[in-house]
Parts: structure tokens; C-alpha cells; sequence
């Protein structure tokens, strides 16, 4: 699979094991075609990744082998790489790496994390999400085109809320996720109840095309508002963050 290579990122060296294994067969897109594309993006990926805990999905033998969700910093992680020691609603505890420069998101590709979910909140304050996250998810019978739809009504009642703004962003998929800034002044509860009124409202103006049902048997041809996405431990992925389906698809 190739000698190791040492890729320079932003004054930071990253030694890559294994360039040429192959990570998307139906692309041929190879472990390093991961990390150039991860050091490529740097700046973007780092306004969605900066301070925050981040979770790692983790594909080390490509995306058509076995994969995990890594909530817990690495052990062999670098030490110029910061943690934030957070809280999971089962009361357990743990420290999430925080990436602060590009570095650290390739040093995580070098390990197989194809994407990055990142918390909405940052590492100064765990407990107080700065981001109200909404995701218009298409159900069966519903495509991306709805989901637009659906943003461009959620851009007004978001308007309507207080004059919030909020930033769209591909999931991937065939969906949208919606990410509005706030002041960390909120708990997660606080922020969950506010996403499940701007939900209802939705569904209030476009009752056959939106809906908050949570059991997937009542949503019918619609396009479902998750709120639960902003309850803690809940995460979206990062814009910039390579998918794991076959073609290596990226949150944009």
C-alpha cells in the first residue's frame, strides 16, 4: 500500500501511513486522495470544526469496511491537538479532541475519519450550545427539491423568531441542514424547545409538505424537522465532511 509519506500542514508535519490504500473503490479515491482533499478545504472545514468537541467517524479500512463513531479523544493523539472534557446525557464524561487548525483534521484522516461531527458548542463553554441546528431530512416519496422548499419558508419564520439568520448547508444526502448562530446564553434543553417551536410553526404554514412526527410510520410524503438534532450528544455533520457512501459525497 505504499511507504508512509509526511504531508506538511500549516507548519504542522503529518505522517501518513498507507497512502495508497484504497478508501472509495468506485471513485479510486485512495487514503491520500482523503488527506490532500481535508488539507485542500483547511480553512473552510476549520470555521465548522473550530473549538468544538468533536466526534470522529471513523472508516479505517475504507468505506466499505467496518466503521465507528470515536466520542473519546484518541490516546495516541497529539498534544498540540486541545480537548474539551464533556458530559453525555448518560452522566458519563469524556475529552473530545477540539481541532484549532488544519493539522488535526488531517491527523484524524490519517486514521480513517472520513467525517467530522462537530458539537454545538465550543470549548469554553460545553453546556450553553452557540448554534440552533435544523435538519430537513426527505422521507420517502420527497426529494431535495422539497427540502429547498422548506428552507426557503424556514428562512422566513427564523426572520419572524427575532430576526435569526440561518446558514444552509448540504447534507450529503438529499437533505438540508440549517445551522443558526445564537449567544451561548441557552442550556441544550432551552435550545431543543425553541427548534420544536420553529418545527411547529413550520408544519402550522406547510402541513403537507413538513412535519415533526417522530415515528416514521406518521410522517407520510414529507420532509421531517429533526429538533432532536439539537439535544445534547446529538451532532450533524460538518460542512466540508466527506460522506460515507460510495461516490464520497461532501456536507457543503
Amino acid at each position: 500500500m505504499g511507504d508512509a509519506v509526511e504531508l506538511e500542514v500549516d507548519g504542522r508535519t503529518v505522517r501518513l501511513s498507507s497512502p495508497d490504500k484504497m478508501f472509495f473503490p468506485e471513485r479510486g479515491f485512495t487514503k491520500l486522495d482523503l488527506a490532500r482533499y481535508y488539507i485542500a478545504v483547511g480553512p473552510g472545514i476549520l470555521r465548522a470544526l473550530r473549538d468544538r468537541p468533536t466526534t470522529l467517524e471513523r472508516y479505517p479500512e475504507g468505506v466499505t469496511g467496518e466503521n465507528f463513531f470515536q466520542k473519546r479523544a484518541p490516546k495516541n493523539m497529539p498534544g498540540w491537538i486541545p480537548t474539551a472534557h464533556i458530559t453525555f446525557p448518560s452522566g458519563r464524561s469524556a475529552d473530545e479532541m477540539c481541532p484549532t487548525e488544519a493539522g488535526a483534521v488531517v491527523w484524524a484522516a490519517q486514521f480513517g475519519t472520513l467525517t467530522f461531527h462537530p458539537w454545538p458548542v465550543r470549548r469554553d463553554d460545553v453546556d450553553h450550545p452557540d448554534e440552533l441546528r435544523i435538519d430537513l431530512d426527505p422521507q420517502p416519496g420527497t426529494d431535495y427539491d422539497d427540502a429547498a422548499r422548506a428552507a426557503h419558508e424556514l428562512r422566513a419564520v427564523l426572520h419572524e423568531f427575532g430576526g435569526l439568520r440561518g446558514f444552509p448547508k448540504t447534507s450529503g444526502g438529499r437533505g438540508l441542514h440549517v445551522f443558526v448562530p445564537i449567544a451561548p446564553r441557552w442550556t441544550f434543553t432551552q435550545v431543543r424547545r425553541a427548534a420544536i417551536a420553529v418545527g411547529r410553526e413550520m408544519e402550522r404554514r406547510m402541513p403537507e409538505h413538513v412535519t415533526i412526527k417522530w415515528w416514521k410510520e406518521e410522517r407520510g410524503r414529507r420532509i421531517f424537522i429533526d429538533y432532536n438534532q439539537t439535544a445534547r450528544d446529538r451532532t450533524i455533520a460538518s460542512a466540508y465532511s466527506v460522506r460515507p457512501r460510495p461516490h464520497a459525497p461532501v456536507s457543503a
